[in-house]
C-alpha cells in the first residue's frame, strides 16, 4: 500500500528534470552567442549563420558532455570589444609619439666630434693599471661609470686638443697642470721617457692618475726622504656627507682616509667632480666647477639646454647640430 507521500514525488521530479534541461539548453545557447561574437570579431562579418557555428562546435549532447567533464573554461571571459580595441590602440600610439618627441626634442644635438676621439683615446690610457690613486688604489678617473670625467675635463679646460698650449698658464695638452707636473706623475705610471703632453694618450693618463690622487690621496716623498701621506677629498669627513650621505670614514696606519661608503648616486658623484675641479684647476671659479658637474651628469644627454649653453663658450668649440 502506497503512502500520501508518494504522490507529490512524480510532479516534483518533473520539474527538477525539466529545470536541468532548461538549464543545459541555455548553456548551448550562451556558447552559442559567445563563438558568434568570437567569429565576427575576427572575421569581420556583420552576419554568420548560426548553423555554420553548431557544426563547427559539434552537437548539444557533445557540448553538455564537454561542459561536464572539462567545465566550461570559456564562461567568464570577455573579449574586448572593438570600441575598447580602437581606445587601446590610440592610447599606444599617443605613447608612442611622446617617446618620439622626448627622443627627438634635443633637435639631433651631439657632442663635438673631438670626443668620439678622446673617448678612444681615453679607453686606450686606462689600460695602464698605474693610474690608479697610490696606495688606496682609489679609480674614479678610469671605472667604466664615471670615466667621462676625463673628456668633460678636458673638454672644458682645452676643447679636446691635444696640441693645446695656454702661454699664460703654460698648460700643455689636454691635462690643465704644469708639465714638470705631469712629468712627475709619469714616473709613478712607468710611461716612457721622456713625457710628452702632447701625446693624448699619455696626457690623459697623466690627467687620470692626478685625479684619482686628488680624491683618494696620496703618499709621496718628503723633503727629508720619508714618506708623507697627503690626504685626498674623501679624506674629509664633510665631503664625505655630501658625496655618500655619510660623514664615517676608513682608516688605515700609513694610508689616507676614505669615505667608509661608495660614491654611488649621481649627486654624489656630481659633487665630487665639481670639487675635484677646483683642485684640478687652482683658482678655478665655481661656476666653471658646476659646468663640468653639469658635463658629467649630461654625458649621455647633450641636447641638454644646459650642456648647449657650455658648449658654446667652450675653447675652440661651438654649438653642436
Amino acid at each position: 500500500m502506497r503512502t500520501n507521500s508518494e504522490f507529490p514525488s512524480r510532479p516534483k521530479g518533473r520539474r527538477i528534470d525539466d529545470l536541468k534541461s532548461k538549464t543545459a539548453e541555455l548553456e548551448r545557447e550562451l556558447d552559442d552567442l559567445r563563438m558568434l561574437l568570437k567569429c565576427e570579431l575576427a572575421r569581420g562579418h556583420d552576419e554568420i549563420d548560426i548553423r555554420d557555428i553548431r557544426e563547427r562546435i559539434g552537437p548539444p549532447d557533445e557540448r553538455t558532455e564537454a561542459l561536464l567533464s572539462h567545465g566550461r573554461h570559456s564562461a567568464y571571459r570577455r573579449g574586448l570589444s572593438n570600441r575598447s580595441k580602437v581606445a587601446i590602440g590610440i592610447a599606444l600610439l599617443v605613447g608612442l609619439i611622446t617617446i618620439l618627441v622626448l627622443v627627438l626634442s634635443g633637435g639631433g644635438a651631439s657632442w663635438p666630434p673631438s670626443v668620439a676621439t678622446v673617448q678612444g683615446e681615453i679607453s686606450k690610457a686606462c689600460q695602464n693599471p698605474d693610474v690608479k690613486s697610490e696606495p688606496d688604489q682609489v679609480d674614479f678617473a678610469c671605472a667604466p661609470g664615471t670615466r667621462q670625467i676625463l673628456w668633460v675635463f678636458a673638454l672644458l679646460t682645452s676643447g679636446d686638443n691635444p696640441d693645446f698650449n695656454d702661454t699664460q698658464s703654460g698648460r700643455l695638452g689636454l691635462e690643465p697642470i704644469a708639465p714638470a707636473l705631469g712629468g712627475q706623475i709619469a714616473l709613478s705610471l712607468n710611461l716612457h721617457d721622456p713625457y710628452d703632453p702632447y701625446n693624448p694618450v699619455d696626457s690623459l693618463e697623466v690627467a687620470a692618475r692626478a685625479i684619482d690622487s686628488i680624491i683618494g690621496g696620496a703618499t709621496v716623498t718628503g723633503s727629508d726622504g720619508n714618506p708623507v701621506v697627503q690626504p685626498g677629498l674623501e679624506s674629509e669627513p664633510a665631503n664625505c656627507l655630501r658625496y655618500t650621505g655619510s660623514a664615517a670614514l676608513s682608516s688605515r696606519p700609513g694610508f689616507p682616509s676614505l669615505c667608509a661608503g661608495p660614491v654611488a648616486t649621481t649627486a654624489g658623484q656630481a659633487a665630487l667632480v665639481s670639487d675635484v675641479y677646483q683642485k684640478w684647476i687652482v683658482g678655478a671659479a665655481p661656476s666653471a666647477a658646476q659646468d663640468a658637474a653639469v658635463l658629467f651628469e649630461n654625458s649621455n644627454n647633450p641636447g641638454s639646454p644646459q650642456v648647449q649653453a657650455i658648449i658654446e663658450h667652450l675653447p675652440g668649440a661651438g654649438p653642436s647640430a
